[in-house]
């Protein structure tokens, strides 16, 4: 009778340890997820044109490290495209737009 109710009090422990773990990984989830890696997403769509050092200019790619560009427009260039270049305004959320065109501006 003793070791039944040790096994309801241990099962019980270990659901509200097993709670407050899952609520601590969700936060950090969502943390991780509000903070695009603009490096990654870059290297991901943009350096095969742009290069990994922004100076490659295939297909007619602008030479990052030479422009002039404020981060605004940026945004909207890399939302809507421009010539070659691909609109990725449907294929990145606007947070991964705004990483990768703050990003961009560490080529200077």
């Amino acid at each position: 009778m003793l070791s039944d109710k040790l096994l309801v009090v241990f099962l019980f422990l270990l659901l509200i340890t097993a709670c407050g773990n899952s609520a601590s990984q969700h936060s950090a989830a969502a943390l991780g997820a509000a903070e695009p890696d603009g490096m990654a997403i870059f290297r991901k769509y943009c350096i095969a044109c742009h290069g990994a050092d922004g100076k490659l200019g295939l297909n007619g790619a602008k030479d990052l490290t030479q422009t002039t560009l404020t981060l605004e427009e940026r945004i909207s260039l890399v939302t809507k495209g421009k010539n070659m270049m691909t609109p990725f305004g449907e294929i990145l959320t606007q947070e991964e737009i705004r990483a990768v065109a703050a990003y961009t501006q560490t080529f200077k």
